[in-house]
């Protein structure tokens, strides 16, 4: 098994979670990028804001998969799991052109002229520079593998990883990835924007209100108590505060228990 979380305090912005899993928070919107790696294959999970922001993802991402020189375990990024789209999840994507991309069915919608002009105007309403939203928008392209209920996937050296379209709520279109509990290593669920732990969970227009509390609900019982559950904003959080975000949704939104 990969054992390259054990240094990953001196690559900036990244943190273990687990011996098999690792994210960083990405400045400015704190978004979240996980790593996931197995001896033949790595999950990265979201790809950060812009084509730049991607970029610098990948060599950071390849720069932690690089210590493993000379041991055959993967030294690049094969695989990217989107749990939403959003720009701040989804427009470094291209920095990715070899890894196999998967995203919740549906997801598609988001991709058309006129989901990306949209996904455009978002950006730059939040703040990204014209040029890096036109550019990001121009350049994303649908996932390749679309999830409609489970799909599992093996990274090699006995780690299978399960993506799950747990959606809709905070989209129409989320995913969620666990990554399986070892005997030294608690199961670990990346969440998306599904759970927010730097501030109140984000409703917009493509929110499905009435459905978000029953998504908790489901990463729930992927992830179990003892899950470490990682937000799309935020620090790292335990299955009583997912709960407790499912009951104040609930309240929020009027949605009965």
């Amino acid at each position: 098994m990969s054992v390259l979380w054990e240094d990953c305090e001196t690559a900036a912005g990244w943190e273990r979670v687990t011996a098999r899993a690792g994210r960083c928070r990405l400045p400015r919107w704190d978004c979240t990028a996980g790593l996931v790696v197995g001896e033949g294959a790595a999950l990265l999970v979201d790809a950060g804001s812009s084509v730049a922001e991607g970029g610098r993802l990948r060599a950071e991402a390849e720069g932690l998969l690089g210590g493993g020189a000379g041991t055959g375990r993967v030294r690049r990024v094969t695989h990217l799991a989107l749990t939403h789209p959003h720009f701040d999840h989804v427009f470094g994507a291209a920095a990715f052109p070899d890894a196999e991309v998967f995203g919740a069915v549906g997801v598609d919608s988001a991709y058309t002229p006129r989901g990306r002009e949209e996904l455009r105007a978002d950006a730059v309403r939040n703040g990204l520079a014209e040029e890096a939203a036109a550019e990001a928008a121009e350049l994303l392209a649908p996932p390749r593998h679309h999830v409609t209920g489970e799909w599992t996937l093996d990274l090699g050296g006995g780690l299978t990883v399960l993506l799950a379209n747990v959606g809709p709520g905070h989209t129409a279109h989320d995913l969620a990835v666990l990554v399986p509990a070892t005997t030294s290593s608690p199961e670990v669920v990346f969440c998306g924007d599904l759970v927010e732990e730097s501030g109140e969970p984000q409703a917009g227009p493509d929110a499905v209100p009435a459905h978000w509390p029953a998504a908790l609900d489901r990463l729930l019982d992927l992830g179990g108590e003892d899950a470490v559950y990682v937000p799309g904003h935020g620090a790292l959080v335990n299955a009583r505060f997912v709960r407790a975000q499912r009951d104040a949704l609930a309240r929020r939104f009027g949605v009965s228990p």
